[in-house]
């Protein structure tokens, strides 16, 4: 039996490979099995069976299950016999905080960390972290949950940043902020309560905290920041796009740290 199956579209399991998806049980399975940087498997709420033997995998290696109807799973697939099971391809490997932190030292440089609270549209995290690699921040955090992930749409909007920066992605978004504290990392949140962000000196170790598009940063994020940065608006719009706000204020902390620096 030939094992890339066409679709309706002529399109086999390996094009979608190719295109960032693993369809169906045993490819997923394997995927898994053979330490392929999976982002998330979606799965069939009516799947049963041999779906409980990737569900056991998923959980063991740490890697995201979404229930999805298999509209969705039909959509993604494009006619490839998807058996209830679709995996997205991680378009990068992860990094832990500590690696982070690691790589600042390494390059003997203050830690500049730019932490995502929920930021849900992957187009707004590859623009955050194209403007991230740009700006020479070490590292990006984002939550497992009610997140954008290392996608490939995310790998396309970067421009390819997503291969250079270090992407760390943990379960809870609060003890990530307090292990950056306990390195001595000052976490500064972006909120339209806080101080003019041009008032406010951005030196030494900073973590720069993005929030999401429709409700900007969530409580629990908010009290762990030290202080709150807001920028000044003039217009009748009371906001900004997330990845336009996040390269402002990005880049203030660049001129900060670079202002008094002799370029050639």
């Amino acid at each position: 039996m030939n094992s890339k199956q066409g679709g309706k579209n002529g399109r086999s399991q390996s094009d979608e490979s190719s295109q960032g998806l693993i369809v169906g049980r045993n490819p997923v399975a394997e995927a898994i099995r053979s330490g392929k940087t999976i982002d998330s498997v979606y799965v069939s709420t009516k799947a049963t069976g041999s779906v409980s033997v990737i569900l056991k995998l998923c959980r063991e290696n740490g890697i995201i299950v979404k229930r999805v109807d298999d509209k969705k799973l039909d959509k993604m697939s494009i006619g490839i016999p998807h058996q209830g099971v679709v995996a997205a391809v991680g378009c990068a490997e992860y990094y832990s905080v500590a690696q982070i932190l690691e790589y600042a030292a390494q390059r003997d440089e203050d830690p500049f960390i730019i932490i995502c609270d929920e930021i849900e549209d992957p187009h707004n995290l590859g623009a955050i972290i194209r403007t991230a690699e740009a700006a020479g921040a070490h590292g990006v955090i984002i939550p497992k949950r009610r997140s954008a992930s290392l996608s490939q749409t995310v790998f396309k909007t970067s421009a390819g940043a997503a291969a250079y920066v270090k992407v760390a992605r943990v379960s809870n978004l609060a003890s990530a902020i307090d292990e950056l504290k306990n390195a001595g990392v000052w976490i500064y949140g972006t909120d339209a309560g806080g101080e003019d962000y041009s008032a406010v000196e951005l030196s030494g170790a900073i973590g720069l905290v993005i929030g999401s598009e429709g409700y900007g940063i969530g409580r629990l994020i908010k009290e762990k920041c030290d202080f709150l940065l807001r920028l000044p608006m003039f217009g009748k719009v009371n906001s900004l796009n997330a990845s336009v706000a996040a390269g402002i204020f990005m880049y203030e902390v660049v001129r900060q740290r670079t202002k008094n620096i002799k370029i050639d």
